[in-house]
């Protein structure tokens, strides 16, 4: 096992030494797209045969969902390589440049991170998503999938890989640890500090919490997506209920589904019926308070303290009312997790004290926090969402896959 990830950490270094141009990058990539629709049967093929074993091992329903690769999925990731492919090359661009009183002229320049480590579960299409972003951005990637999604991993990346071939680059610009041994995800964690600029999770909480225990390596992720929607006292009904049943329901396992929603206590009588009795019908299960209990007619379970810290990842929502929009803030930055966080209203003085004091990466007016997405961001996809304070914050696209340096010219200048 050493040598063999010490070899693939030596590959990634090496080349990581060769700078692409723009124009071989999106040549790389329109090859790409090319390769996977020539050989789409046997990706599908592939596929299939991880979807075989899943089913043998009674993997959940919602974790298969994700594992399937047919021809729509195929298209869509096309679709997402070419608006990758579109996006200006983020490297190498100066940001800043100034001169001093000495003469110095200083340049801020944009540079790849390097070689970025990305650990992930189920979707095949990460790898698409990720090695494309990743060489556009002129980084080189160790990629290390789910063992459920092997096959299908193997035959994307197998592809990229011919795609650089074919444009005379290394192919190990994007790797895979083709291991099902979590051993492999643990040495790459904690003993490849020479090779790995920086590591992606890219799974549930349990893989996350996993690699920013163990990781020796700076990473960029988050644990949980703890979202909420309030609905202000000046909310406009009917954008409150349509908005809230796509937040909570359109696809409850992302991490930007929407799990409490937050009521100001001046519209609870009003809107809580037909907002939850929507959600009630589709089988969403309510969690609330005893305030909600007062007025909803439905089904509702008691909240509990536990409830406004959990991050269902299903067909249930937690609901709260609220005195105040201070109050509203107050929860989302004590039991949030600085993910998405939306407010409902039409009084924009309101939305702006709201946008302004949570203390959310993405903080959204009139919006589903389902938009909370690097695709839906005009990033062309995203290596994954980052909830820290520190940069990057949000979706990781295309542009924040750089660093910079400062590049400084003179003449001869020296120090007094």
């Amino acid at each position: 096992m050493k040598n063999f990830m010490h070899s693939i950490g030596k590959k990634a270094r090496n080349a990581s030494k060769n700078k692409i141009n723009s124009k071989i990058k999106n040549k790389v990539l329109d090859k790409y797209i090319f390769l996977i629709k020539k050989n789409h049967r046997l990706i599908i093929k592939q596929n299939n045969k991880d979807i075989k074993d899943a089913l043998k091992k009674n993997l959940k329903r919602n974790l298969i969902d994700r594992l399937i690769i047919d021809n729509k999925k195929l298209n869509s990731i096309c679709t997402a390589i070419k608006n990758i492919r579109k996006l200006k090359d983020p490297t190498n661009i100066i940001l800043k440049k100034w001169k001093r009183p000495n003469k110095l002229l200083i340049k801020k320049v944009s540079i790849p991170l390097g070689v970025i480590g990305v650990i992930f579960e189920s979707r095949p299409n990460v790898v698409s998503d990720i090695s494309s972003l990743c060489f556009k951005s002129g980084n080189v990637v160790i990629l290390r999938g789910g063992s459920e999604a092997l096959n299908s991993n193997k035959i994307l990346v197998s592809l990229f890989r011919k795609a650089l071939k074919e444009n005379k680059i290394d192919p190990n610009y994007v790797q895979l640890i083709d291991k099902k041994e979590r051993k492999y995800v643990d040495f790459m964690l904690s003993k490849m500090t020479r090779y790995i600029d920086v590591i992606v999770p890219r799974g549930g909480k349990g893989l996350v919490a996993k690699v920013q225990n163990l990781s020796k390596v700076p990473t960029i992720g988050h644990l949980e997506g703890i979202c909420h929607t309030y609905i202000d006292k000046d909310a406009d009904s009917k954008m409150a209920i349509k908005v809230v049943y796509n937040a909570k329901l359109r696809n409850t396992s992302i991490c930007g589904a929407t799990e409490t929603i937050l009521l100001h206590k001046k519209i609870v009588k009003k809107y809580c019926n037909p907002m939850l009795k929507k959600l009630a019908k589709n089988n969403c299960k309510i969690i609330g308070d005893k305030y909600l209990k007062k007025f909803y007619k439905g089904k509702i379970l008691d909240a509990k303290e536990k409830d406004w810290s959990t991050e269902y990842l299903s067909s249930t929502v937690s609901v709260k009312c609220v005195e105040s929009l201070e109050n509203a803030v107050e929860h989302i930055n004590k039991y949030g997790t600085m993910h998405t966080d939306s407010i409902i209203t039409k009084n924009k003085k309101t939305a702006y004290k709201f946008l302004k004091n949570v203390k959310s990466s993405i903080a959204m007016h009139n919006v589903s926090t389902q938009f909370a997405d690097g695709g839906e961001f005009g990033f062309g996809g995203e290596v994954g969402i980052s909830t820290s304070k520190l940069p990057p914050r949000g979706p990781v696209g295309l542009e924040q896959l750089v660093s910079y340096k400062y590049e400084i010219m003179g003449k001869g200048q020296i120090r007094k």
